[in-house]
C-alpha cells in the first residue's frame, strides 16, 4: 500500500500535548463531580418543601450554555447545572449558587492572582497575550492589554475599599514597619510606600497599613497611625520592630505611646558593617551573629562588650552604630522565646517586597506612582493568603494580658500569701 504523504499545517506556535489535553478532560470531568454534589446537597437540603399541588418545590433545570474556564492548563470547557423554583417567583425564588464554579467566572482565581505578579515581574501589558498563551494555551484571549488595564482599576478601587475598612476590636500583638521605595515613570523623585504588617493574638500575619508617603518622615508615620487609631485600632502593640528610620519611632511613640521597640538586626548588622573595612566584615558579622544568637540578654551584653573591646579603638563608629541601641536591640529576650525568630528582623516584610524592588529594577520604572501602589498592594494581598503564623502562638494571649517573660521564659507570679 502506498503510504498517505498528506499531512496537517500547523499554526506557529501549535504542538500536539496529549497529556495536557488527558489532564483537561480530567479535570473537566472532576469539576462536573464537583458541581452535581453541590446541586445533589442543595436539593436535598429543599427535599421536604413542597409546592400548592404537592410536588417538590426545587428540582434540576438542565444546564446553561458551555463556556471555557481559563485555567493554569489552559481553557476547560464546563457547563452550569441549573436548579428550579417551581413556588416562587422573583426576590423570594430559590437559587443555586456553586462556591467551585461562580456563575460569571472565566478566569481561575489562581490565575487571577498571577497577573499582579508577572507584571510586577517585568512584563508589560501588552506582552500578556503571547506569554500566556505559552502557558495555559493560544486560547488566552481573555488576557489581552485592555483585560489588563480594565483589572488594574478594579485592583485600584479594591485598595480604596481595603484604606476604608473598619478596625474596631482588632489587635495586633507585635507590628512589623517598613518604607519600600519605588521610582514611578516620568518621575523625579522614588515614591515611599509605607508598610505596617501586624501578628493578631491567634498568630496571623495581617497586612495593617499601607500607603503613600513622604519619605519615612515622622509626619508621613504618623498620618498612617492617625489613621488606623480613627477607623478603631485603640490598643497599640506590645512590640514594634523596624529599622532605624527615626520618622517611625518618634510617631509611634505619640500615638501609641506603650509599645515596646526592637530594631531589626539585619538592617543594623548592615549599618555596623558598612563601617568596617571590607577585610573585616566576614569575622565581624559572625560576631554580630553571636550577639542576637545568645540564649539570654547576660549573655548578649557580654557578646555585645567582647565586640566592643575588639573592634572599638580601630573602629569607633562602628562600635557606636551597635551600642547606641542597644535596648532596642535586645527588647526580644523580654518576649516568649518561640518568637525570637520572627520579632528579631523585618524580615515578614522584606521577602515580600523582594518581587517589588526587582520589578523596578526590570522596568526601569515603568509603573507611575499610582499603578505601583495598586499593584504593590494587590501583590501584598495575594502573598498573605500563604504566610506562616507565628509560632507558639499560644503564647500570644499571655503577652496581651502582660506575663512577664525573661530570657525568653515566663516568670513565675509570687503569690501575696506566699510571700507573707
Amino acid at each position: 500500500m502506498t503510504e498517505s504523504t498528506v499531512f496537517t499545517l500547523r499554526q506557529a506556535g501549535e504542538a500536539d500535548d496529549p497529556l495536557t489535553e488527558v489532564l483537561r478532560s480530567g479535570a473537566r470531568h472532576l469539576l462536573e463531580r464537583a458541581v452535581e454534589a453541590e446541586v445533589a446537597t442543595m436539593l436535598a437540603e429543599y427535599d421536604d418543601l413542597r409546592g400548592e399541588d404537592g410536588r417538590r418545590r426545587v428540582v434540576r433545570h438542565g444546564h446553561g450554555p458551555e463556556r471555557e474556564i481559563l485555567t493554569g492548563i489552559g481553557p476547560v470547557a464546563v457547563r452550569r447545572p441549573k436548579v428550579r423554583d417551581r413556588g416562587a417567583t422573583g426576590e423570594n425564588r430559590i437559587r443555586f449558587t456553586s462556591a467551585i464554579l461562580p456563575r460569571f467566572a472565566r478566569r481561575t482565581r489562581s490565575l487571577d492572582a498571577v497577573l499582579p505578579t508577572l507584571y510586577l515581574r517585568g512584563l508589560s501589558s501588552g506582552d500578556f497575550q503571547d506569554a500566556l498563551e505559552a502557558l495555559v494555551g493560544k486560547e488566552a484571549s481573555g488576557l489581552s492589554a485592555q483585560v489588563i488595564s480594565r483589572l488594574k482599576a478594579e485592583w485600584a478601587a479594591e485598595y480604596e475599599r481595603w484604606r476604608q475598612r473598619d478596625l474596631a476590636g482588632r489587635q495586633y500583638v507585635y507590628i512589623w514597619a517598613d518604607g519600600v521605595y519605588l521610582q514611578g515613570r516620568m518621575e523625579d523623585e522614588k515614591q515611599c510606600i509605607l508598610v505596617i504588617i501586624g501578628a493578631t493574638p491567634e498568630g496571623c500575619k495581617e497586612l495593617v497599613g499601607f500607603q503613600a508617603g513622604f519619605r519615612e518622615s515622622t509626619q508621613s508615620w504618623r498620618e498612617l497611625l492617625i489613621d488606623l487609631k480613627r477607623r478603631g485600632l485603640t490598643n497599640g502593640p506590645e512590640l514594634a520592630v523596624g529599622d532605624g528610620a527615626l520618622g517611625f519611632w518618634k510617631a509611634i511613640d505619640e500615638v501609641f505611646p506603650g509599645a515596646r521597640h526592637q530594631r531589626c538586626w539585619v538592617h543594623k548588622t548592615a549599618n555596623v558593617l558598612n563601617k568596617l573595612p571590607k577585610s573585616r566584615q566576614r569575622l565581624a558579622k559572625e560576631d554580630l551573629q553571636a550577639i542576637w544568637m545568645a540564649d539570654g540578654r547576660a549573655e548578649a551584653e557580654a557578646t555585645m562588650g567582647a565586640f566592643e573591646a575588639k573592634y572599638g579603638a580601630k573602629y569607633p563608629q562602628a562600635v557606636g552604630c551597635l551600642t547606641k541601641d542597644r535596648a532596642s536591640l535586645l527588647a526580644f529576650y523580654d518576649f516568649p522565646a518561640e518568637h525570637w525568630q520572627h520579632v528579631r528582623t523585618t524580615n515578614p516584610i522584606e521577602s515580600v517586597f523582594a518581587t517589588v524592588r526587582h520589578r523596578t529594577v526590570r522596568s526601569k520604572g515603568c509603573l507611575s506612582h499610582k499603578t505601583a501602589l495598586a499593584m504593590v498592594f494587590k501583590l501584598v494581598t495575594t502573598a498573605s493568603k500563604t504566610w506562616r503564623r507565628l509560632s507558639g502562638n499560644n503564647r500570644l494571649p499571655q503577652v496581651i494580658e502582660g506575663v512577664r517573660f525573661r530570657d525568653g521564659i515566663q516568670v513565675p507570679e509570687i503569690h501575696k500569701s506566699a510571700a507573707a
